[in-house]
């Protein structure tokens, strides 16, 4: 398994893109809203940046290096986001991978910190995430931040 910036993988754009539709878009994020955002997270060396990690050709699973990931908290810099692990290979650590991954990266760039939010809980802890209170997703859903010390 490998993992690299899609920018370097650029045809799997159109299944990370479907993923975090899907996962994370519902009803109220059109399939074109993710799309923007993959297209625009390609940039060697600038944030917002797409990695994906693959077997061979298949891509496994996805995560973001973002600038923002929750608009009420732009305080906040920079974001772990959109972790997607594809359901047929989930429960084999790649969600700890790519989270390993994109925190070595934030570090090799002089970030101090990570964030992320989540809307379930006990998950992020195990991998060293430190919970840092409640946040509001728009419109009005609360949500779990976190923080990891770099």
């Amino acid at each position: 398994m490998k993992i690299q910036p899609l920018y370097a993988v650029p045809q799997h754009a159109r299944q990370v893109t479907d993923w975090l539709w899907q996962a994370f878009g519902g009803v109220a994020m059109p399939r074109e809203f993710f799309a923007s955002i993959i297209e625009h997270s390609q940039k060697p060396d600038a944030l917002p940046l797409t990695f994906v990690m693959t077997d061979g050709e298949k891509p496994l699973a996805t995560v973001g290096l973002w600038r923002c990931d929750l608009i009420s908290r732009q305080d906040l810099f920079p974001w772990l986001a959109a972790l997607y692990v594809d359901e047929p290979v989930r429960g084999q650590g790649i969600a700890g991978a790519l989270q390993a991954w994109v925190i070595d990266y934030a570090r090799s760039k002089g970030f101090r910190e990570l964030h992320l939010y989540s809307a379930c809980r006990d998950f992020y802890e195990r991998f060293g995430w430190q919970y840092i209170g409640d946040g509001i997703e728009y419109p009005a859903t609360t949500v779990h931040l976190y923080r990891y010390e770099l």
